[in-house]
């Protein structure tokens, strides 16, 4: 047998030159996926290290991998152990990223009362339930709402001395790092605040909390289009925004405003989130009640060149799971929001991923 097709971690490489990830459509050698590449005895072992822990896509690429492997003379086994290694995303002039945070995600909303706290509440447990190291930032500091949905609410922050001075220690819950003016004021306290004050604890959040290493930190701006979006998208850079709109005229309306206003400002949008697309209820699962309209969220993102990430149907289990502190993703994870909402966190996170390799 020639020395290029004898059985070497050299010939398992070439193997798997063709074997590209679906989402970059570049090869997995090329991506340096393929890692620590082992050959004994007919049998074959190397590390395939993907771009998130919430990849919907690894069985397919572990399968595709293998059967490749397999296709050689002389192999007998394989073994692939999988991780993952988030990309950092790409650096923007003049914003100054978070040390240790690898991804900013906005999840934003044109209006109120769409779900978009719902939704980004989900989708960072969902990825820290995949094995992402996750961060949260309720920057709605007016109606700051998420400690209560992640079974948080009346806990006290942690000041820690750091080499770079003060920082607050976030709560946790569910695998995800929390922080929240909710932390820092009596539960029926009003902020009556003018907008520098709002930009100074918007950027105290980013910048004085120990958040650690993370793969993604989750922001869950407020609705409309004012100061907060504003501080978040000159501060930092992100690797994009998400609307969250319902099929409802009025709210597709308002998603248009705040998808045109992260586009003034130099932020990607990664696509619109259609939640309540439709109502499912309890006493017949098999039912789906359109009481907002039909094909709003789709129709938009068609009309403004932009994915749609999911629709995501209403549950009586969301509300409930929202009241109670038990994030639906983690409290019925069998339901149909929570699985709809799971895969809304994969896509995401592919996305990101993208975003961040794409030359």
């Amino acid at each position: 047998m020639p020395d290029t097709l004898e059985l070497s971690p050299a010939s398992v490489l070439e193997a798997l030159k063709p074997v590209q990830d679906p989402e970059l459509h570049r090869s997995l050698v090329e991506l340096n996926m393929i890692r620590q590449v082992q050959v004994a005895a007919g049998r074959v072992r190397f590390t395939l290290v993907l771009t998130t822990p919430a990849c919907p896509l690894r069985h397919f690429i572990e399968e595709d991998c293998r059967k490749a492997v397999l296709a050689l003379p002389g192999v007998e086994a394989v073994d692939i152990e999988v991780t993952a290694e988030t990309p950092q995303q790409k650096e923007l002039p003049g914003r100054q990223g978070v040390p240790g945070i690898r991804n900013i995600i906005a999840i934003s909303s044109g209006k109120g009362g769409v779900g978009k706290s719902t939704v980004a509440v989900n989708v960072a447990v969902a990825l820290a339930q995949a094995g992402a190291r996750v961060g949260l930032l309720d920057a709605d500091i007016y109606g700051p709402n998420d400690p209560n949905m992640l079974g948080l609410e009346g806990q006290t922050l942690t000041v820690l001395d750091t080499p770079t001075g003060e920082a607050l220690e976030p709560a946790l819950n569910y695998g995800v790092k929390l922080i929240s003016m909710a932390f820092l004021i009596a539960p029926d306290q009003p902020v009556v605040w003018r907008g520098p004050m709002l930009n100074g604890t918007i950027r105290q959040f980013l910048y004085q909390v120990a958040w650690g290493d993370l793969d993604y930190l989750v922001v869950d701006l407020p609705p409309g289009t004012g100061d907060a979006q504003l501080t978040l998208a000159q501060a930092v850079p992100m690797a994009g925004a998400v609307i969250v709109t319902t099929p409802q005229t009025v709210s597709l309306m308002d998603a248009r405003r705040g998808l045109r206003m992260f586009d003034k400002l130099g932020v990607p949008v990664l696509g619109i989130v259609e939640n309540m697309s439709y109502f499912i209820p309890p006493d017949l699962p098999n039912r789906r009640y359109p009481i907002f309209g039909t094909g709003g969220g789709q129709a938009l993102a068609e009309e403004l060149g932009v994915p749609l990430l999911g629709q995501i149907p209403l549950e009586m289990e969301v509300r409930e799971g929202g009241d109670q502190g038990l994030p639906v993703v983690a409290g019925r994870p069998e339901s149909a929001s929570a699985q709809a909402l799971r895969a809304l966190a994969q896509t995401l996170a592919a996305q990101v991923s993208v975003a961040a390799l794409t030359p």
